[in-house]
């Protein structure tokens, strides 16, 4: 167990981890020259695609030093604010943490949160200076920031070059000499927490576990402690590039186990593992439940798939812990799902996922995030869903989420920044400068302001330049009113949103405006209205496609013209009480766009 290192490397987005962990393998020869590739543990399209990664992953590799084997467990995190569940889900699993810094940008606002995260665990920290070979590296000034930060001497942090291979052996060395080796009795009843799994159509769900105690041999019999079932151990084994099997996972080990489960639901993240026969008494601390921010529907196009959608959504929460999803129903969309994510990005690539992986065509509602609204009967309802909010007569008072949002930029960009923000109902709490060239503004905002464009508006609006990092700080009363849209009197309840009353108005006539380029015309005329209650707000009528009836009418009375005019004239009335509109996918995705 001395010989074990288990660490992950955390950073913020784009600042080279993937390209660093490519680096250790293959310096550590744990990878063959003919299966390289760049950022080979991005193993998704769309990972490649975007650049950035999506899922932790884990790989095994073998150091020899000063003529001894050591064995290190890396664990490979993503960077991006949305994906901070896998990170912390990474850091339950190690002892150590190599905190990666880019040399051109310097500390921005993940690394921040991701250090806190990593120090919460009470894990060795090993700071690095990436891409010290670019031309706009700032080495010194990049140092101050990290002694500044986190208290270190200037000799502890290491120099490194993910895509050249300088100071790979240096950093390979700390973690042999920095990062403690695993704590736990090997002959102690097992404990083994899961942080991670996937489905294999052929073999069931795959677990992944670091084990605390004990051990675990193939053909055992093992309990998960939360769900209390028991299964055999048909195979386990440790993670090299693929899956590798052996007889024995000891402790302080990463491994993997296929137990022929095939139901979603018995395998949950952060459970423990333990032995039937020898259970252990207690369960590991495994992570705190995910607190999903954003909220939409996601509905089959077709009807008759909700059974096979409902399949895909298990088997992808198995790979991606931090979705949450439960059962809705829509008057326009008939059944689906209302699913929780951890922000907009998110939510993309869960729907990226759903078409890629599983052949998914969806429709998503407006994102909206959850409120808590207090009724006169003094109850109080979770109002994730336009639906659910309670009748105005009823409704007392309404609480919206707010939240601490940190931005990092340069000063050039202040103005720009407060401009947005205070646009978005934001309170300015604090602007300090970490260094002559950065500043940071603290910012409260509600959450509801932050699920839409927010994120593209601030890097448009700083060139690229700001970072941005948010954490919840509960909830606060707020004036939300529900604003429906009608479509010739009727509702269409996929099309609703909870907004700020001061924001409806503005809104309303955007998305009338918008829907009346997409709908396509009809024989009758449609009224699209934008209403809070029975008050309307916006309007925009689509005139009716006309039929020219009077074409066969040569020459003659103008009575019989007259005649045949009023006969369509009544057809018209009667096709607009009876004709429904048809409301195209478009229409549903343009109000995810509505640009300012």
């Amino acid at each position: 167990m001395k010989n074990i290192r288990n660490f992950c490397i955390i950073a913020h987005i784009d600042h080279g981890k993937s390209t660093l962990a490519d680096r250790l393998l293959e310096h550590t020869k744990t990878i063959s020259d003919r299966d390289m590739q760049a950022q080979v543990l991005d193993d998704m399209d769309l990972e490649r695609e975007k650049g950035i990664t999506i899922k932790s992953h884990a790989i095994q590799m073998n150091y020899f030093h000063e003529g001894q084997q050591y064995v290190f467990n890396l664990i490979d995190t993503p960077g991006h604010v949305d994906f901070s569940y896998e990170v912390s889900r990474a850091l339950a699993a190690c002892e150590g943490a190599l905190l990666l810094v880019d040399a051109a940008q310097g500390i921005q606002a993940q690394t921040i949160s991701n250090l806190y995260l990593a120090l919460e665990n009470d894990l060795e920290i090993i700071p690095v200076i990436n891409k010290i070979d670019m031309d706009g590296a700032m080495i010194p000034e990049v140092k101050d920031q990290i002694i500044e930060l986190i208290g270190c001497k200037e000799d502890e942090i290491l120099l490194a070059s993910g895509k050249t291979g300088i100071g790979i052996e240096e950093i390979l060395e700390a973690i042999v000499k920095r990062i403690p080796a695993p704590k736990g009795d090997p002959e102690a009843p097992l404990q083994a927490l899961i942080f991670d799994s996937v489905f294999n159509s052929f073999r069931g769900i795959i677990a992944y576990y670091r084990i605390f105690s004990g051990s675990i041999k193939k053909g055992d019999k093992v309990k998960f402690f939360n769900t209390g079932q028991e299964y055999y151990a048909d195979e386990v084994g440790i993670l090299k590039l693929g899956l590798q099997p052996m007889q024995t996972v000891k402790t302080g080990d990463v491994g993997y186990i296929i137990t022929g489960i095939k139901n979603a639901k018995e395998v949950k993240v952060g459970d423990t593992i333990t032995l039937s026969n020898n259970p252990s008494t207690e369960a590991i601390n495994g992570f705190e439940e995910v607190k999903p921010m954003v909220f939409a529907g996601i509905f089959p196009v077709n009807t008759d798939d909700f059974e096979e959608l409902r399949d895909c959504m298990e088997k992808l929460q198995l790979n991606d812990a931090s979705l949450t999803f439960e059962l809705e129903t829509s008057q326009a969309l008939g059944f689906g799902f209302r699913c929780g994510f951890l922000g907009m990005l998110h939510m993309e690539i869960i729907q990226e996922r759903l078409e890629r992986e599983f052949n998914q065509t969806v429709i998503t509602t407006v994102p909206n995030v959850g409120f808590i609204a207090h009724t006169t009967r003094n109850e109080t309802i979770g109002v994730n869903n336009p639906s659910e909010m309670p009748d105005p007569v009823k409704l007392e008072r309404i609480e919206e989420p707010f939240i601490k949002a940190q931005i990092i930029t340069k000063p050039d960009y202040i103005g720009n920044i407060m401009t947005l923000c205070l646009g978005k109902r934001g309170i300015l709490l604090n602007q300090s400068y970490l260094t002559p060239t950065r500043v940071e503004l603290i910012f409260e905002i509600p959450l509801t302001e932050i699920v839409f464009d927010f994120y593209d508006k601030l890097k448009s609006q700083t060139r690229g330049y700001a970072s941005f990092d948010y954490s919840p700080i509960g909830l606060r009363d707020s004036d939300i009113v529900k604003m429906d849209i009608l479509l010739n009197g009727d509702k269409v309840d996929a099309l609703s949103a909870l907004i700020h009353r001061s924001r409806a108005q503005d809104f309303g006539r955007k998305l009338c405006e918008k829907l009346k380029e997409l709908l396509p015309r009809q024989q009758f005329m449609i009224a699209i209205q934008a209403a809070v209650g029975a008050k309307i707000l916006a309007r925009e009528t689509i005139s009716a496609m006309r039929k020219d009836v009077t074409a066969k009418c040569y020459g003659g009375d103008i009575s019989r013209k007259r005649k045949l005019l009023e006969k369509q004239k009544e057809g018209k009335k009667r096709m607009r009480q009876i004709g429904n509109v048809e409301v195209p996918q478009e229409a549903f995705l343009a109000v995810l766009k509505l640009d300012d």
